[in-house]
C-alpha cells in the first residue's frame, strides 16, 4: 500500500513541475511582454494572472494574493498605493459565471513606470503629468472587468497639496498599434487626507494626471495667446526700430549705459522671435513636432531667455555703479566684460543643459469641459522620463527670483533718492523715470510669481500683458529719453545729483 502512494507521488511531482514549467515567470512577464509584435499592455494583463513566482524573494512592485469571492478586498503596497475591491467586482470576475459566490479568485497588483505607455498623436485630451511616474495595474481572475454597480476605490499618495489631479485609465489606440491615451471616463477623482482616491467602474491601469501648475479655460488661453503673439510681434518691430537708434544715437556718444541698453534690446529680440519661431513650428508640423529642430528651437528660446534675465541683471549692476559708487570709479573695458558676463553664462547654461537633453516639446494644460487639453511649445521638455522640472526650477525660476530682487532693491534706491531730491509735493512728475526703469529692469517679471493661488489669472494677464509688449515700452521709453535729453540749469545745490540721473537714464 504504502509503495502504491509513493508511485502516485513521484508520478504526480514530475507531471506538477512539467506544468509549471510552461507558465511564465512573474519576474520576467513586462521584460517578456516588451519584446512581443502585439501591445505589450494586453500581454502584460494576461501574463501576470497566470504568472508564477519561481523565487522566493518578493518582486518590487508586485503584489498577489487570493480571496473569498464573497468577501470584499482590500489591500496596500509599500509604493502607498492602497486598493479596495467590492465582492461585485471580485464576483463578476469569473467567466460565465458571475451568479456563484464562495469561490476563490487571484487578485493582482503591479506599479510600472509611466514612460512605458507610448502616448498617441491625439492632441487636445491630456490633462497633465502622470503623478510620480506611478502607473497602477490592477487584475482580479483571468479577463477583464468593467460595468460595474459599485465601483472600484484605488488610492495614490499624493505629497504636493497644491497639484490637481484627475484619475484615469490606459485606453488602447484603435488605429496605432501599441498605442493609446489616458482617459478619465468610467473614473470619479477626490481628494481625501492627502490621497487622490479614484473611483472606478472597471479595472485596468490607473494612473493620476496632475499639473501642480496653472490651468487656465480654453477661452482665457486662447486670449492669453492673442496677447502673447501680438505683444511678441510688436516688440520684435520695436525692439529692431531701437537697436538702430541706439546704434546711430552711440556714434556721436561715449555712455557705456547706451551700449548696455543696446544689448538688452537685442536679447529681447531674440527672446521674442525665438518664441514666435518655437510656436510657429509646433503649429506648422503639428503632431511631428519631436526632433531636432523643435529642440533647436528650444534650447534657442530658452538661450534667449537667460540672456534677458541676465542683462536685466547688468542693467541693475549698472544703475548700482552709478548711484551708489557715483565718484572715482573707472573699470578698464568696462562693456566688453559685461558683454562675455551676459552672453557667457546663458551660453554655457544652455550647452550643459543641451549634453543633458532636457529641450522639446512642452505641453500647458487647460482645463475644459471636455476634461481639459494642452498646448504645445519647443521649449525645456514635459516627458516624464527627462529632468526638465529640474531644469526649468533652477535655471528659469530661481535665476529670475534672484535678478528680480535684486533689479526691485535698485529701483528703490531710484525711488528713494528720487524723493530726496524732488520732496514729496514733486515725486509724481517722476513717475515716467519710475516706470521706465521699472521696464528696463525687468520688474514686471517678477509678476511670474502671482500666478499662482486665487489671483493666478490676472496675474497671467497681467504678466502677459507687460512682458510680451516689454520691446514697445523700452522703444516708448527710448523716445521719452530722447525728448528730454536737452541743457538745462542745474542749481549747484543738486548739480551732482541732477548729472547722476541724466548719466544714468541716457
Amino acid at each position: 500500500m504504502k509503495t502504491s502512494y509513493l508511485t502516485l507521488i513521484f508520478i504526480c511531482i514530475p507531471a506538477t513541475l512539467s506544468t509549471s514549467d510552461h507558465l511564465p515567470n512573474c519576474k520576467d512577464a513586462l521584460e517578456d511582454c516588451l519584446h512581443q509584435e502585439e501591445p505589450w499592455t494586453r500581454c502584460y494583463e494576461d501574463r501576470i494572472t497566470r504568472c508564477i513566482q519561481r523565487s522566493r524573494i518578493p518582486i518590487p512592485n508586485f503584489c498577489r494574493w487570493s480571496v473569498n469571492s464573497s468577501n470584499k478586498a482590500e489591500a496596500g503596497m509599500d509604493s502607498g498605493h492602497r486598493v479596495h475591491i467590492p465582492a461585485h467586482a471580485l464576483q463578476r470576475s469569473k467567466r460565465n459565471d458571475s451568479h456563484t459566490t464562495g469561490y476563490v479568485v487571484h487578485i493582482t497588483m503591479a506599479v510600472l513606470n509611466s514612460s512605458l505607455f507610448k502616448l498617441g498623436p491625439v492632441r487636445g485630451n491630456r490633462l497633465g503629468e502622470v503623478l510620480r511616474q506611478s502607473v497602477l495595474a490592477v487584475r482580479v481572475g483571468d479577463h477583464g472587468v468593467s460595468d460595474l454597480d459599485q465601483p472600484v476605490r484605488i488610492a495614490f499618495r499624493n505629497t504636493n497639496v497644491t497639484e490637481r489631479g484627475t484619475c484615469v485609465s490606459w485606453k488602447e489606440s484603435e488605429i496605432n498599434k501599441g498605442e493609446g491615451d489616458w482617459s478619465s471616463e468610467g473614473c470619479n477623482t477626490t481628494l481625501i487626507r492627502g490621497e487622490f482616491v479614484c473611483s472606478c467602474n472597471h479595472l485596468s491601469f490607473f494612473a493620476v494626471l496632475v499639473n501642480s501648475k496653472l490651468s487656465v479655460d480654453p477661452v482665457n488661453a486662447a486670449n492669453l495667446g492673442y496677447i502673447s503673439y501680438i505683444g511678441s510681434s510688436f516688440s520684435v518691430v520695436f525692439t529692431t526700430v531701437s537697436l538702430v537708434m541706439y546704434t546711430c544715437l552711440r556714434k556721436g556718444s561715449s555712455e557705456q549705459s547706451i551700449g548696455i541698453h543696446m544689448h538688452l534690446t537685442g536679447a529681447l529680440l531674440f527672446l521674442h522671435l525665438s518664441y514666435l519661431l518655437s510656436e510657429w513650428w509646433v503649429w506648422h508640423e503639428a503632431d511631428g513636432a519631436e526632433g531636432r529642430v523643435c529642440l533647436a528651437f528650444g534650447l534657442m528660446l530658452h538661450w534667449a531667455l537667460l540672456s534677458t534675465f541676465t542683462w536685466l541683471a547688468i542693467e541693475g549692476f549698472n544703475l548700482y555703479m552709478l548711484l551708489v559708487r557715483v565718484f572715482n570709479i573707472y573699470v578698464r573695458k568696462y562693456l566688453l566684460k559685461l558683454s562675455l558676463v551676459g552672453w557667457g553664462i546663458p551660453t554655457v547654461t544652455v550647452v550643459a543643459c543641451g549634453f543633458s537633453g532636457v529641450y522639446g516639446r512642452h505641453s500647458f494644460y487647460m482645463k475644459g469641459a471636455n476634461n481639459g487639453s494642452s498646448t504645445d511649445i519647443c521649449w525645456i521638455s514635459s516627458a516624464p522620463d527627462s529632468h526638465g522640472v529640474v531644469v526649468s526650477y533652477v535655471t528659469v525660476s530661481g535665476y529670475l527670483g534672484l535678478v528680480f530682487l535684486f533689479n526691485t532693491a535698485m529701483l528703490g534706491v531710484v525711488v528713494v533718492k528720487l524723493w530726496g531730491q524732488r520732496g514729496k509735493g514733486r515725486m509724481w512728475k517722476d513717475w515716467a523715470t519710475v516706470l521706465g526703469l521699472s521696464c528696463v529692469l525687468g520688474v514686471p517679471w517678477g509678476l511670474a510669481f502671482c500666478t499662482y493661488g486665487p489671483l493666478s489669472l490676472p496675474g497671467l494677464y497681467l504678466f502677459s500683458i507687460f512682458n510680451c509688449f516689454q520691446g514697445v515700452f523700452l522703444f516708448l521709453w527710448f523716445l521719452a529719453l530722447l525728448h528730454n535729453d536737452r541743457p538745462e540749469r542745474p542749481s549747484v545745490k543738486d548739480s551732482s545729483s541732477q548729472k547722476m540721473m541724466e548719466t544714468n537714464l541716457n
